[in-house]
Parts: C-alpha cells; sequence; structure tokens
C-alpha cells in the first residue's frame, strides 16, 4: 500500500489563528474560554465559550466574498489557506485530476440559517437571500476550496457529527493510500456559536454550565458537567509520499491507520460500556499495524461529560489491555473547548505536532480525580517525551466513532 504523509497545516481556533501560534498555546496550556461575546448571553443558562479571538479574515478573503459566506466556509477558506501555503506545492505542476478536498462540518451554515429565517419572518420568505442556499449547506466549505485551488478530484463533506473532523483525515488517508489521488486537503470547520446553536445543545443538557472559564471544560475531572461549545476550523495536506519526496516536500509526520464504525446504540449518548469505541481503536491500530504497547499518546475525545469521558476510559482500557496504564492520554477540548465538526482536525494537527515534536499536550484545568477515569490524563502540565505512535479519537452523535493513527516520519 502507498505511504501517505502530512505535509501542510492551516487552523484557526480558539487559542490561536495558525498553526504556529495554536501549538505555542497548546504548549503552554492557555484556556481560550471566555464569556460569549458573539450576542448577549447574560441572561441565558449558558454564558461561556470558546470563540475565536482577533481574527481578520480579510486578511487572505476578499471583503465583499464574506458578505456572501457563512463564518463556516470563511474559517475553512482561510485555514485552507494556511494549509496550501505551508505546504508549498506548485499548483501549476499538480495533477489537478488527483488532488481532491473532504471537510466536514457538522452543521453548515447555522448563523445563516437563524439569520435570514429572522429575516424572512419580517419580510417575507420570497425576500430570502439568493445566498441563503449556498451560505447554509455543509458541503460548501469543500466545494469553495476546491474551487479555489482548482482540484477535479474527490470533493466531499464528512457529516458524522463530532467525529466528522476525523473521518475527513482517514477517508483523505484511505483515498490516497488506495491510489485514487496523490494530495488532499481534508479537516472540519464548524461556526455554531449562536443563540440556536448554543441554545440547541443547552436544552439538550450537553453544555456545562459553570460560569468559572477554568473550570468549565475540566474532561476527566469528577466535577465535570459538560463541554464548552467552541469554533473554528483545522484543514490538512495529506500527500502520496513517493509524490511528496519528489518535489522535495516538508513532511510533519505519516498518517498510518484508519479506524470508524457505530455504536448504534442511541441518538446522543454513548454506548456506556464503550465496547465499540474500543473496536474502532483496535480498528485503527490493525491498519496501522501495531500493538496497543506501541502507541505513546492518545489525543482523547475528551469532551468532558459524564457519559463521555467515563465510556471513553472504559473503551481505552478495553482496547489497550494492561498498555492502557502506560499510554498517556489527555484532551485538548480542555484549552479549547468542543468545536464539534472541526474537532477531530484541530486535534488531529495537534496529535500530529506531538509526534513530530516529541511534545504530549496537558489535560488543563484538572483538580478532582475520578476513579471511573482512571487513566494517566497528563493532568495541568505537558510532558516532553519520545512520541513515535499517537492515536487521535473523535465520538459523534449518532454514535458515530472514528480514529486516526499518527506516526514520527521515518525514511526508507
Amino acid at each position: 500500500m502507498r505511504r501517505v504523509v502530512i505535509t501542510g497545516m492551516g487552523a484557526v481556533t480558539p487559542i490561536g489563528n495558525s498553526v504556529a501560534e495554536l501549538w505555542e498555546s497548546v504548549q503552554a496550556g492557555k484556556c481560550g474560554i471566555a464569556p460569549i461575546t458573539h450576542y448577549d448571553a447574560s441572561a441565558r443558562k449558558v454564558t461561556l465559550a470558546a470563540e475565536l479571538k482577533d481574527f481578520h479574515p480579510e486578511n487572505v478573503v476578499d471583503k465583499r466574498e464574506l458578505r456572501r459566506i457563512d463564518p463556516f466556509i470563511t474559517y475553512a477558506l482561510y485555514a485552507a489557506h494556511e494549509a496550501v501555503e505551508d505546504a508549498a506545492f506548485d499548483l501549476e505542476k499538480l495533477d489537478k485530476m488527483r488532488c481532491g478536498v473532504i471537510v466536514s462540518s457538522g452543521i453548515g451554515g447555522l448563523q445563516s440559517i437563524q439569520e435570514e429565517d429572522l429575516h424572512c419572518i419580517d419580510k417575507g420568505y420570497d425576500r430570502c437571500s439568493p445566498y441563503f442556499v449556498p451560505k447554509s449547506i455543509s458541503n460548501m466549505a469543500a466545494g469553495r476550496i476546491a474551487i479555489d485551488y482548482g482540484f477535479h478530484g474527490m470533493c466531499s463533506c464528512v457529516v458524522t457529527a463530532c467525529a466528522g473532523g476525523t473521518n475527513a483525515i482517514g477517508e483523505a488517508f484511505r483515498y490516497i493510500r488506495d491510489g485514487y489521488g496523490d494530495l488532499m486537503l481534508c479537516g472540519g470547520t464548524e461556526a455554531a456559536i449562536n443563540p440556536l446553536g448554543v441554545g440547541g445543545f443547552t436544552t439538550l443538557t450537553a453544555l456545562s454550565t459553570n460560569k468559572d472559564p477554568l473550570r468549565a471544560s475540566i474532561p476527566f475531572d469528577k466535577e465535570r458537567n459538560g463541554f464548552v461549545i467552541g469554533e473554528g476550523a483545522g484543514i490538512l495536506v495529506l500527500e502520496e509520499y513517493e509524490h511528496a519526496k519528489a518535489r522535495g516536500a516538508k513532511i510533519y509526520c505519516e498518517v498510518v491507520g484508519y479506524g470508524a464504525n457505530c455504536d448504534a446504540y442511541h441518538i446522543t449518548a454513548p454506548m456506556p460500556d464503550g465496547s465499540m469505541a474500543a473496536y474502532c481503536m483496535k480498528q485503527a491500530m490493525d491498519d496501522a499495524k501495531i500493538s496497543p504497547e506501541a502507541v505513546d499518546y492518545i489525543n482523547a475525545h475528551g469532551t468532558s461529560t459524564p457519559m463521555n469521558d467515563k465510556s471513553e476510559t472504559k473503551a481505552i482500557r478495553m482496547a489497550f489491555g494492561e498498555a492502557a496504564d502506560h499510554v498517556m492520554i489527555s484532551s485538548t477540548k480542555s484549552m479549547m473547548g468542543h468545536l464539534l465538526g472541526a474537532a477531530g482536525a484541530v486535534e488531529g494537527i495537534i496529535t500530529a505536532l506531538s509526534v513530530q515534536n516529541d511534545f504530549v499536550p496537558a489535560t488543563i484545568g484538572y483538580q478532582v480525580p475520578d476513579p471511573e477515569c482512571d487513566l494517566d490524563i497528563v493532568p495541568n502540565e505537558g510532558r516532553h517525551t519520545k512520541v513515535r505512535y499517537a492515536m487521535s479519537n473523535s465520538l459523534g452523535f449518532g454514535g458515530h466513532n472514528a480514529t486516526v493513527v499518527f506516526k514520527k516520519m521515518e525514511e526508507d
């Protein structure tokens, strides 16, 4: 099978508007959670979110165009621009029939949906904006990226809720490995911090109602009571190894395994015993042809909800056996909240950088141990340590599970 490597990355997140800023914040254990500013949330049950900060999309996207696209598309275009610049390929020399795009979004243009509905209630539905549909449909981030770079290969949008970003990386990996393409832009994007999005998750009792930014997203902590919604995008350039080597590309690490399955249990709750998430991790390790003992680090889904963290702990113990006592695990959602369909993409970037730089991020804000989450969660302070293989987990509403395995780059 063909080898697949990462040659470019781009990100816009609550803790940094570039990959360099993101990684610096991750190493420092920075918290990007703060009071909501996108709308007046003072009288709402949930007042905190992980919003972008000092974000100026007009540096990349034309100001006139910004009025015609939803923020989730803007975030994706911004991150894709950085990823393409980072990969430093010559567009004119690429076979664009063998270049494609897979970008996830869990919800799509929710802000445009809410704004346009309120406008039409007031003005009438025949006064709906002609840009409404292309602003709101979830596939348009992928479509717009393909249009910008002229990529004619597969262009798709994975919609598997919070597993989408990881599914996008995994599907792009398989597409290249199995010979269908040579280069893929993949990842996820989300912009759902608005009254409707936050309200929906609030009534679902999925969000933390804590008013303290440092105690709101606390994965694996016994006092956790829900996740903190975030926004942003992460885009990776995946490339066939010989293709990358021939052009002298910089290589971050190798993608070597992918697993995907479904709990088929409940619309929002994970399977309590974690068995299907465990099987997903086993699939990814089998695909990578490695044993559990080979994995040094897991970037956990770790949402900070009571059910997820407990069932994910069980899943890791089931998948890893005795090795679960030795593998390092952390949730970077403790720093930047839950980016929904973009979570797996940004966490994939962080995991790839962990492999490249031999650094394991911390689970920040951890104070109260939970005996039902009895793993080495790297509490509060990151670790400089050898990382040869690392895994990134994502689990989504609907029972979707996805796992990707990264490997330190080794020459032939």
